[in-house]
């Protein structure tokens, strides 16, 4: 199989611990893009928050892809085009603040290019410290929730949400897609709208079947776009039973997973070919 198309989660996937892509991953990804495969970054993190890992990967010169807020957002990075987006009302993100205060767990939400809650919080600044972004603390949640968001996510610790997280996919399954990207972030947006289902737009854009797509991610926010592609890859630190519905398990994050999986099925492909 010729793939045409490899789809990165970021954290603990594309990353290392330390928030950085490895000289070795980085050059593999580097060579798939000279020979026109497209690289599109997928995350649940905001674009802004993705920006300079698409940089670093020079995906604005070969026509590559940002995938963000779990799918909310499509962006091409070689012409700024917007080519997919999905919001929440801010009928919606207001009850699902409601619910937070029923939980008694977090919330956050981004306006503009800020994180927005009302209460300051270790999960919180852990978003910020990942996405970039700056926390604004504001009295009204709801009142400063005035324009639709991409997406908010309830956050606090991972014992406490995954009660949460099971309780609300029931009850909310019909107006959101409810997923936990981190232990500590269980993040909603639209209903319908995953990593897999975004992906699915994206290569009818391209022209490309999912059969010659290769999705990496470590987490549950990226089991859709792992089920829906070609050959679907678990991280080797993904929990077991993401690597039990993936085609195949790579490495880790920090021991060259994506690059070892690049070189495998799409640089040595073309040597052999």
């Amino acid at each position: 199989m010729t793939y045409k198309m490899i789809v990165l989660d970021l954290d603990d996937t594309l990353l290392r611990d330390d928030q950085t892509i490895s000289p070795r991953t980085k050059q593999a990804l580097m060579d798939a893009q000279e020979i026109g495969v497209k690289v599109v970054l997928a995350s649940g993190r905001p674009t802004y928050g993705m920006k300079h890992i698409a940089e670093e990967l020079s995906l604005s010169k070969y026509g590559s892809y940002i995938l963000s807020f779990n799918g909310g957002k499509i962006i091409n990075c070689q012409t700024t085009e917007e080519i997919f987006s999905s919001t929440l009302s801010c009928e919606n993100v207001h009850n699902l603040y409601e619910i937070s205060r029923r939980e008694d767990v977090f919330i956050h939400t981004y306006v503009g290019d800020e994180i927005i809650t009302e209460d300051e919080n270790p999960f919180t600044t852990i978003e910020s410290e990942l996405t970039g972004l700056p926390i604004t603390l504001v009295e009204q949640f709801k009142e400063a929730v005035y324009e639709p968001v991409v997406k908010a996510l309830m956050v606090d610790e991972p014992e406490k949400l995954k009660v949460v997280e099971t309780k609300l996919q029931e009850e909310l399954s019909h107006k959101f897609s409810v997923m936990r990207s981190k232990p500590y972030f269980l993040e909603f947006t639209e209903q319908g709208v995953t990593k897999g289902t975004s992906l699915n737009h994206l290569i009818q854009v391209c022209g490309i079947k999912r059969e010659e797509v290769i999705a990496i991610g470590d987490s549950y926010n990226d089991l859709a776009m792992i089920e829906f592609a070609g050959l679907g890859v678990a991280m080797g630190n993904a929990p077991d039973d993401i690597k039990a519905v993936a085609n195949y398990v790579t490495d880790s994050n920090m021991n060259d997973g994506v690059a070892k999986v690049v070189d495998e099925f799409v640089l040595k492909q073309l040597v052999t070919a």
